[in-house]
């Protein structure tokens, strides 16, 4: 989430300073409805890890002159892969 709502203009420029794969919606401030900001959601399939991907997001946020990011939320991740269980071998009943 972003400060404040962003201008076509700021948008683009962000799309080209890391942030190609975001989507940009208008949203009001949790804290305050009456204060509209913008939201980016991100799915990002490029970025080796998720903390390379914040990384590069609030990297192209700085290219933007008075925003920032006063909120930030992210999905619960698990701690290790998942693992598939086994495949159980079943005899053929004759």
């Amino acid at each position: 989430m972003l400060n404040r709502e962003i201008t076509d203009s700021e948008s683009q420029t962000l799309k080209q300073s890391g942030c190609s794969q975001a989507a940009f919606t208008t949203d009001s401030l949790p804290t305050d409805a009456s204060v509209p900001v913008t939201r980016l959601d991100f799915d990002d399939t490029v970025s080796p890890t998720l903390a390379a991907a914040i990384e590069a997001a609030l990297e192209a946020v700085k290219t933007v002159p008075d925003i920032t990011v006063p909120g930030l939320t992210v999905p619960a991740q698990p701690a290790e892969p998942v693992q598939q269980p086994e495949p159980v071998a079943v005899a053929a009943a004759d």
